[in-house]
Parts: structure tokens; C-alpha cells; sequence
């Protein structure tokens, strides 16, 4: 293995969760001369899948390794970097009466999971019918066909793009540099030279053809790794979820105060109103989108970024006002806002990938692979880097380890793992038919 020594050049690309948190933690850690390189021009970049209004905490997994992993996080949302972007209002964990086998029993194993945890044991509480649903959340006035699952007091939510702010400010006050912008924050290449032991990286070049030496690279460009390191393109997935908004008054707002994240398996979900907007943030759930190249069989994010924006395919807006006819009936005709596709990094398995690029003599590490649900983990994600460089044998968790690309079957991408529930759409075939309507 290669030492890196704490006063050598590290530069991280993507100052999105992965990039700060790894930020945050080398700096906290004595790494003396780290530069973080961002294409936005700001901080929570748009390119970024945790620029967002807010995202769950859920400790329940049926994994007990993330279980703990995310119950490791929770005490770290309490500290006091990260305790104003954090709200313990619980998790409302249902499925309706037209609910899919695979979307109950999901559920059921969520269930099991944290009543089997003495840790969420004690926070979770059955819920068999409407009266039950209402007791956990009084503003849920629907008619709730059905609804049954369960109350986990222990979850809630994060407040993500404020945290990605604070951690921002966090950093720079550590001594971290930064780069922003399509210009000199936006990386090109990994420039490598050959060694006597092969292939080793030298540091970046941006689109201004700037050279920017360094011992590490770390690529945190989440759905984009790819296009910096193509061989991880079959590994790593750039994939989408719809997210769309309703604008509320501030009275709207008020009596919405303290609702716990209200989750429909296989409707959707949303969230306690924002109060500085007044923005309820919903998702449907669904096999999501990807943005397949015909001829690599990569799929990466559109290169433009407005592709994805002011645009919710029928069959999530279906869900989502469905979703809100049984749950909030007096929004469930409100017109949508802030609508877009959240672009974010998958892998078949769920499991992130924090590892070295093979073949480039532990110059260059892959940290990807949040699958849409690593924002939980924001607060102590970066520490895997800092284990990562002080071992002297390189990943010890089997599971976050490089692994070998394998050709793809024209399956459907992910549809193994348990709560992804629907197919995947090529997002090619959506667009075609908004185009088409307009």
C-alpha cells in the first residue's frame, strides 16, 4: 500500500455529501493540504443528489451491519455541527389496501428488524388501523384505505442542503480549499504517468486546462464518477427518482408542524413542511430512471441539467396525488412545484464503494455509490476515508471493496434489492413522451 502522509496534497472531486463529509474528516484528522474541486458554482452544488430540501433517517434496515451504521450516524446528527439540521419527529411506515406482496413483506421485514433492535424496540408501535394511524399523526385527515404498518419514534429527518452549507463553512474554516465553478472547479481527467509498478495518478486537470498536482484523488462526483473513472460505469449506476413540491401559507405550514415522515410503500412519501419556504417535499416510489448510453451501456446523468428540471412523469404524479388523497385530501389537487428528477449514484446491491481504483498504485479512490441512502450517514461517512488511508492492507469491509465490473443482462438494475419496488425506465423513453405532449 501506498502511505499518504498527513501533509501531503489530497484533492477531493464533488463537494456534494461524500466530498464534504470526506472533507470534514481528513481536516479533523490532521490532513493538512486538502482542495475539494466542485462544477456548481455554490455550495450545495445542483449536481449534487443531496441538495435537497430533506432526506429520511431510518435506522431500520434489514442488515443489521446498516442498522448499526445508521444508529452510529443518528448520535452523530446530535452533535453540535450537525443537531440544527436534524428533527426526530419519527417515521410513519405504511402500505394501503392495493399494496403489492413484495412492498408488504418488505415492510414486514422492516418491522422485524427494529422490534428484534433493542436500541428502536422501545420507539416502535404498531399501527392496524385508521384510529392507530391518527393517533401517531393527528393531521392525517385522509380516509387511509387500508393502511397498516408501523411508528418508529427513533427515525425522522435531516434538513440536507442546510447541512451541506454548514459543513461547507465547517470546512473552509478548517483550512479547506476550494474550487468552484464550470471553469477551474469543473475536473476534466485524472492525469496519471507510469511508474515502474504501472499506472499512477499525478493530480487533475480542469476545463481551463489547469494541471493541479496531487498525492490522492478522491472521486466523490457521485452518478458521474463514471465519467472520470469509465471501468467503475458498471459498477455504479447514474439513476433517478422524481421529487416534487407544494407550496403552502404559513397557516398551512403551522398546522403541518411536528408530522412525522409519512411513508406508502408503494405509493410514496413526504415530509414535515419546510418552514422557511413553506415547501412540502413529496416522492413517489417507483423502480426509478437511468440515462443508458447505447453505445458503453453506462448509464451517467443528462449532461444538461435542466433535462431533469420542472418535469414529473405522469405515472409519479399519479402516485403522488393519490398518495395525498388518502393521507392530506386538502392538498391532494394543489398544483406541483419545484419539480425535477434527483440524479443520484446506485449500485446492484445497495452497498457504497469506498475503495482504490485498482491498477493506479493507490493513487485514486472511488467513494460512490450512495444507492438513496447514504444522506443518513452524512455526518460520519467521511471517516470511512480516514480508515480507508490508515490501513495498511486497504478496505478491510469486504462489501465496500472494488468490485469487478460485470456486463450487464438487460435485467432490471437493482430490482434484487428488497424495497425497490417497480421497474426501471430508461429516462430517454420519459422524455420522448413529454416532448412529445408539448
Amino acid at each position: 500500500m501506498m502511505a499518504i502522509s498527513k501533509q501531503d496534497r489530497i484533492i477531493i472531486v464533488g463537494a456534494g455529501a461524500f466530498g464534504l463529509s470526506t472533507a470534514l474528516h481528513l481536516s479533523q484528522n490532521g490532513y493538512s493540504d486538502i482542495t475539494v474541486f466542485e462544477q456548481d458554482d455554490e455550495i450545495p452544488s445542483m449536481y449534487s443528489a443531496a441538495n435537497d430540501l430533506n432526506k429520511i433517517i431510518r435506522a431500520e434496515y434489514e442488515d443489521p451491519f446498516y442498522t448499526d451504521l445508521t444508529i452510529e450516524a443518528t448520535e452523530a446528527w446530535k452533535t453540535p455541527l450537525f443537531r440544527p439540521y436534524y428533527h426526530r419527529v419519527g417515521f410513519l411506515h405504511c402500505v394501503s389496501e392495493k399494496a403489492e406482496p413484495k412492498a408488504v413483506d418488505t415492510l414486514n421485514r422492516f418491522r422485524a428488524s427494529a422490534e428484534a433492535d433493542p436500541r428502536l424496540a422501545k420507539h416502535v408501535v404498531p399501527l392496524n388501523s385508521r384510529e392507530d394511524i391518527q393517533d401517531a399523526s393527528w393531521q392525517l385527515t385522509g380516509s387511509l384505505p387500508g393502511w397498516k404498518g408501523y411508528f418508529n419514534r427513533y427515525d425522522g429527518y435531516m434538513h440536507s442542503a442546510d447541512a451541506l452549507r454548514g459543513v461547507h463553512r465547517a470546512t473552509q474554516a478548517q483550512g479547506v480549499k476550494f474550487f468552484l465553478g464550470k471553469i477551474s472547479g469543473a475536473v476534466e481527467a485524472v492525469v496519471y504517468e507510469q511508474t515502474p509498478n504501472g499506472k499512477k495518478s499525478k493530480g487533475i486537470r480542469t476545463k481551463d486546462g489547469k494541471f493541479h498536482a496531487a498525492a490522492l484523488v478522491i472521486i466523490a462526483a457521485g452518478a458521474a464518477a463514471a465519467k472520470l473513472i469509465p471501468e467503475v460505469g458498471q459498477s455504479v449506476v447514474a439513476k433517478s427518482w422524481s421529487v416534487a413540491h407544494v407550496h403552502l401559507t404559513d397557516e398551512e405550514t403551522s398546522a403541518l408542524r411536528g408530522i412525522p415522515v409519512v411513508y406508502a410503500r408503494d405509493l410514496g412519501f413526504f415530509f414535515e413542511p419546510d418552514p422557511k419556504t413553506n415547501l412540502l417535499k413529496l416522492c413517489p416510489m417507483g423502480g426509478g430512471f437511468i440515462n443508458t448510453d447505447k453505445d458503453t451501456g453506462v448509464s451517467l446523468p443528462p449532461e444538461s441539467r435542466s433535462a431533469s428540471l420542472d418535469f414529473l412523469p405522469e405515472v409519479d404524479e399519479a402516485k403522488l396525488r393519490e398518495l395525498l388523497r388518502q393521507t392530506l385530501p386538502w392538498l391532494a389537487d394543489r398544483p406541483f412545484v419545484r419539480r425535477s428528477l434527483c440524479w443520484f449514484a446506485d449500485t446492484s446491491d445497495s452497498d457504497f464503494i469506498v475503495d482504490y481504483v485498482p491498477d493506479t498504485s493507490d493513487s485514486v479512490v472511488v467513494f460512490s455509490g450512495d444507492s438513496g441512502h447514504g444522506f443518513k450517514m452524512f455526518p460520519i461517512v467521511g471517516k470511512w476515508i480516514v480508515d480507508l488511508l490508515a490501513s495498511s492492507t486497504g478496505q478491510s469491509n469486504a462489501r465496500w471493496r472494488w468490485k469487478t465490473p460485470k456486463p450487464k443482462s438487460g435485467g432490471d438494475w437493482g430490482a434484487d434489492v428488497s424495497w425497490r419496488i417497480g421497474n426501471t425506465t430508461e429516462f430517454r423513453d420519459i422524455k420522448r413522451a413529454r416532448d412529445h405532449k408539448l
